[in-house]
């Protein structure tokens, strides 16, 4: 099936008499809940639940094998190629299986909060929920945006259409598949409406390269001075906890791009997760869930249609979509200037790094390739110790280019930017987990802010052994004895084993990268005191 007749097929279905386009979020909350996709929470939220799927089903995503994006894609377990013979069968299967459908939803908008590079999508939905939901993560258009609106990306979605893999080629019911060439993704045999999202941030990560634009998944904020920090940081590493800051306006909370005109955010809201969620401790997710905002896998009181946060029997991964509006402390539009700080965020579970340390270029580089945390005893079936766990860039789901180009991208704006890089440690200190405790939050701020404020810029440091790490000598508010995790430790020669432990996990997860300069690839230790 040639573009020609993608195009036509795709017309054809836009113009059908079922199809309703850019319907206000009032009029898809009334067809969610009077077609029974969803029900109405006591604050107004649309509440769905997403059957067997209720996350991502990263070994059903592929990339079709096309000559334009061929050589480019990084290919392996992430990145899975497919024939456009099997794309093209499936697709044409959708377009006749939507074209059935009483009602279809169509969503036109944005990724990308700077004009001049961001993406035109629209969105073909199934539900009208997981059109509200695109309505709500995306960037909506003004009235003259939307007149002159042509998509650069379509995004099929089918949810109730489900592959037969002994006769269209996939490895199972679900597929979420895009096509850079014919400027498709196309899922179907889920309803979990995050594959949207991290489909079109995918998409983002192949495209603005070639722009010279850094694709993050990043928060950002901004200071009165305008001064800009990024917050890199895995699930559990509190990079939503820390970049909200009540002194400091938030750009977004997870997608980013990073041009020469400086930092935009890639979305037009926030998907947060709700497990146990409270007002006490997120006070802003919590009362950005109302009228508009979509609840997924939520337990929800049938009678009171009273959330219950605490309630995860449907699955861990609840989450709350919302439009970035619904914070009071933010940017808009969600543009800021060139970063002033980058804050990479772990919690060591080994109880190894220091809760605070600065980077040279190749030491950000190193750490940005290598996106490392822990996974703690009891959170994963068969789980009994800490596991060190590493996510490429901090996202490798979402990177179909080889890491090495968004890390050299990095390095190269540190230089331009004179960016300050802080590696900080939100897991254990004095011990391993089990046997040390916590970094106190209140010490991980005070470090954090004092980092965003310029004032480690230029202090005395002391280079830790393993991996080389400078760590400030004094912290005002911090007490010296947690600023060294050696220092920190009782039994200094069991601190020892377990940072060459934790040293060897990041050399040997680095191999991964193949040949990369020396003078990054040697940092993960063990590196000489000087």
């Amino acid at each position: 099936m040639n573009p020609v007749n993608i195009k036509n097929n795709l017309k054809d279905l836009l113009n059908g008499q079922n199809v309703h386009v850019q319907l206000s979020v009032p009029q898809l909350v009334e067809a969610a809940t009077s077609r029974g996709e969803a029900v109405l929470t006591r604050e107004g939220a649309v509440a769905a639940e997403t059957g067997k799927y209720t996350g991502r089903s990263p070994k059903d995503k592929y990339i079709v094998d096309e000559a334009i994006s061929r050589d480019k894609i990084d290919w392996g377990n992430v990145n899975r190629p497919i024939s456009s013979e099997i794309f093209e069968n499936l697709y044409a299967k959708v377009i006749d299986h939507l074209k059935q459908k009483d009602a279809l939803y169509v969503f036109k908008g944005f990724a990308g909060a700077d004009h001049e590079s961001r993406l035109a999508i629209q969105t073909i939905n199934e539900y009208a929920w997981h059109n509200l939901f695109a309505h709500q993560l995306f960037i909506r258009p003004t009235k003259e945006e939307l007149a002159a609106h042509e998509a650069e990306f379509t995004v099929v979605y089918a949810p109730t259409f489900h592959a037969d893999p002994a006769v269209d080629g996939t490895d199972s019911e679900t597929f979420i598949i895009v096509s850079m060439e014919k400027k498709i993704i196309l899922i179907g045999g889920t309803e979990y409406a995050g594959e949207m999202k991290k489909s079109i941030f995918s998409i983002m990560n192949h495209i603005l390269p070639e722009k010279g634009i850094l694709p993050m998944h990043c928060s950002a904020n901004v200071g009165k001075d305008g001064d800009v920090t990024l917050f890199f940081g895995l699930s559990g590493t509190g990079k939503t906890t820390l970049s909200a800051d009540g002194d400091r306006k938030l750009i977004g909370d997870d997608e980013h791009g990073w041009s020469d005109n400086g930092v935009f955010n890639i979305e037009g809201g926030c998907y947060a997760k709700t497990i146990n969620l409270s007002r006490e401790n997120e006070p802003q997710i919590y009362d950005a869930i109302r009228f508009g905002s979509v609840l997924e896998n939520v337990v929800v009181d049938p009678e009171t249609r009273i959330p219950d946060y605490d309630n995860g029997s449907l699955t861990e991964n609840t989450r709350a979509a919302y439009p970035i509006q619904a914070i009071d402390n933010i940017v808009d539009p969600s543009v800021g200037g060139h970063p002033k700080t980058i804050v990479f965020l772990t919690a060591d579970a080994f109880g190894v790094l220091p809760p605070i340390s600065k980077l040279s270029k190749e030491q950000a580089m190193y750490h940005f390739l290598s996106g490392y945390t822990s996974k703690l005893a009891g959170t994963e079936r068969g789980i009994t110790a800490p596991e060190a766990t590493f996510s490429t860039c901090f996202g490798s789901p979402f990177l179909p280019l080889h890491a090495t180009v968004y890390a050299e991208m990095l390095g190269e704006k540190i230089d331009d930017h004179n960016v300050d890089v802080f590696l900080v440690n939100t897991g254990w200190t004095g011990g391993e987990y089990g046997v040390g405790n916590r970094m106190k939050l209140s010490y991980t701020r005070t470090m954090v802010r004092a980092a965003m404020k310029g004032e480690l810029h230029n202090i005395e440091t002391e280079k830790e052994a393993i991996f080389g790490l400078e760590i400030p000598k004094e912290i005002p508010g911090v007490p010296t004895e947690v600023l060294n995790p050696r220092h920190a430790w009782a039994d200094k020669e069991a601190y020892d084993q377990k940072a060459k432990e934790l040293s060897s996990k990041f050399q040997e997860n680095f191999k991964k990268f193949g040949t990369v300069d020396p003078a990054i690839s040697q940092l993960g230790g063990p590196a000489p005191l000087s």
